[in-house]
């Protein structure tokens, strides 16, 4: 797969990510665990930006200490609430995840099929897929964050991180 297109896509990928650890970030401990769930949206926008970056999703296993909860279809919390770090670290597990799929793309494997019970996309397909929901959720998160004290992270239009 050509250079070029591979950084463009991790540049924009990387800058979802990015947008996303600035909202985590820059919530307050007070929202981090109220009727809003901040910490639960930004553990689910994490847990399914690590499963859709899985080469074998019916393998699927977040690292510890997550659980699979957010794959029961009754919508099941997760045991305990996560902590600010436990988040962040999990964000740099997929913040690496991603930029090495990213990086091994080939032509040949970004035509795989990612196939789970609830998706069937090529891997390159998953991969738009997949940021377009680590995008929604990091706006959401910012409009919490608008919502509860009139303040959110700027935009990212390209991330830091070279590919």
């Amino acid at each position: 797969m050509d250079t070029s297109l591979k950084n463009m896509l991790w540049q924009q990928f990387g800058a979802s990510i990015d947008m996303l650890e600035n909202a985590i970030m820059g919530c307050p401990d007070e929202l981090w665990d109220t009727d809003a769930k901040f910490w639960h949206i930004a553990y689910h926008t994490l847990f399914f930006l690590d499963y859709y970056l899985s080469d074998d999703p019916s393998n699927f296993a977040p690292p510890a200490p997550f659980t699979l909860s957010e794959l029961d279809p009754s919508g099941r919390l997760p045991e305990r609430t996560y902590s600010k770090e436990e988040i962040l670290t999990y964000l740099n597990f997929g913040r690496q995840k991603c930029r090495k799929l990213i990086a091994g793309l080939t032509t040949e494997n970004a035509a795989l099929q990612f196939n789970s019970e609830y998706k069937d996309y090529p891997v390159l397909e998953i991969l738009l897929y997949n940021m377009r929901h680590v995008q929604h959720h990091a706006a959401q998160l910012n409009l919490l964050l608008r919502q509860a004290m009139n303040d959110a992270p700027r935009w990212v239009s390209r991330t830091r991180e070279a590919l």
